[in-house]
C-alpha cells in the first residue's frame, strides 16, 4: 500500500495522537492529555482529514494502537477506530504500541536495537525488545507483562549476548521503577517516552494485516497472564 491513504490514531497511553498518510505525506496531531482522550481524538482526526481535503470514504485503511497500555485508553482507541472504519467501509490495521515506541526511536536516532517498556501500574511493566533488520522489525523478546526486576534481568541477558550492539530504551517504564532506571544507565536513551500515531502509520504501511472492524481486539497482555494461570492451563 505504498500509495495508500491511511488514518492512524492512538489513545493507549497519556498521549493522544492522530496521523494521516496521504499522497506520501504524513501530517499529525499530538497532545499529552491524560483523561481527555475522548474529547480530543475525534477532532484531531477531523482536522487532519479536512486539512488534506480527504473524506473517510477515501481512506484505504485505519490504523490503531491495539495496546498494551491503559485499559481505558486502549478501549477508547479501538472503539473510535471501529466506529470510523464501519462508517468508511474500510479495514483496520492493528499496531503494537510497544513496537510503535521502537519505531519512534528508530525515526529519531536511527536505532536498530530497542528495549521498550510502558508502565503498567501495579508494580509491573509491559515489556519487549526489538531488532531492526533488512526485513523490518524482528522480535528479540516477546511482549509481556512483568515485574521491573524481571525486565532488568532480561535486558542484562540481552546485553551479554549482543555486546557490540547499541541498545536504546524507550517508554515510561524505565523512569517509573528503580530497577529499570539503574539498568537504563547502560543503554542509549530516547527522550520521547510515549507512542505517536505517526509511527503507527509507518508500521501500518509495512503490515499486511487487515481486519474487518468487528474483528479488531485490544491487546492487554495481562489477559494472557490470567489465562495461563487458570487451573488446568499450562
Amino acid at each position: 500500500m505504498t500509495q495508500a491513504t491511511i488514518l492512524a490514531l492512538d489513545t493507549s497511553t497519556e498521549a493522544c495522537s492522530a496521523a494521516l498518510l496521504h499522497q506520501q505525506r504524513i501530517s499529525w496531531r499530538y497532545e499529552v492529555a491524560p483523561q481527555a482522550h475522548t474529547r480530543l481524538i475525534l477532532p484531531m482526526c477531523e482536522q487532519l482529514l479536512e486539512s488534506a481535503d480527504v473524506t473517510l470514504s477515501q481512506l484505504d485503511a485505519i490504523a490503531f494502537g491495539r495496546g498494551p497500555g491503559s485499559f481505558t485508553g486502549v478501549r477508547i482507541g479501538i472503539g473510535i477506530a471501529q466506529g470510523l472504519a464501519h462508517g468508511a467501509g474500510v479495514p483496520l490495521i492493528p499496531v503494537s504500541n510497544l513496537l510503535a515506541l521502537a519505531e519512534g526511536t528508530r525515526r529519531r536516532h536511527q536505532a536498530e536495537c530497542v528495549f521498550t517498556a510502558i508502565d503498567a501500574r501495579m508494580g509491573e511493566v509491559y515489556f519487549a525488545a526489538w531488532r531492526w533488520t533488512a526485513d523490518g522489525w524482528q522480535v528479540s523478546v516477546e511482549e509481556g507483562v512483568m515485574a521491573p526486576e524481571q525486565a532488568a534481568t532480561v535486558i542484562q541477558a540481552q546485553l551479554s549476548v549482543a555486546q557490540t550492539q547499541t541498545w536504546f530504551c524507550s517508554g515510561t517504564g524505565f523512569a517509573a521503577y528503580p530497577a529499570l532506571q539503574q539498568v537504563s544507565e547502560a543503554l542509549s536513551q530516547d527522550s520521547e517516552q510515549l507512542p505517536r500515531a505517526e509511527d503507527l502509520l509507518t508500521l501500518a504501511r509495512q503490515s499486511s494485516e487487515r481486519l474487518a472492524p468487528e474483528l479488531a481486539t485490544p491487546v492487554y497482555l495481562r489477559d494472557k497472564v490470567a489465562w495461563k494461570k487458570l487451573p488446568g492451563r499450562e
